[in-house]
């Protein structure tokens, strides 16, 4: 289970309090997962952004013990100034680094 925080623009994509929503976290929009180039695609080709509303591209910067005693660990991101806070378990978060590339993706359920 993960306690999520994060900070949009609702004028782009907007979410309410009960909506039901898919959040994916990749670090490449590729679909065989090899990294991407760090700059926009414009091929057309087929991507991970294809069947979702809403993509963000932003830069892990703060990965630290979560406040309490819990055992929790905390990741921040910025997505350009849009922030998030994700805080789950250490074995959950283990691959999320310092200054790691992470692309954040949202599609609501109707």
């Amino acid at each position: 289970m993960f306690a999520l925080s994060l900070l949009s623009v609702r004028q782009l994509y907007s979410l309410t309090n009960g909506d039901k929503f898919k959040m994916v976290l990749a670090t490449t929009l590729n679909l065989d997962g090899t990294p991407d180039a760090n700059e926009f695609n414009q091929s057309g080709a087929p991507s991970l952004m294809d069947p979702y509303e809403y993509v963000m591209h932003g830069k892990v910067f703060k990965v630290a013990a979560a406040a309490g005693r819990d055992g929790k660990m905390e990741v921040f991101a910025s997505y350009g100034g849009l922030l998030m806070s994700l805080k789950g378990e250490p074995d959950q978060l283990k691959n999320c680094h310092l200054d790691m590339r992470i692309y954040l993706l949202i599609k609501q359920f109707k």
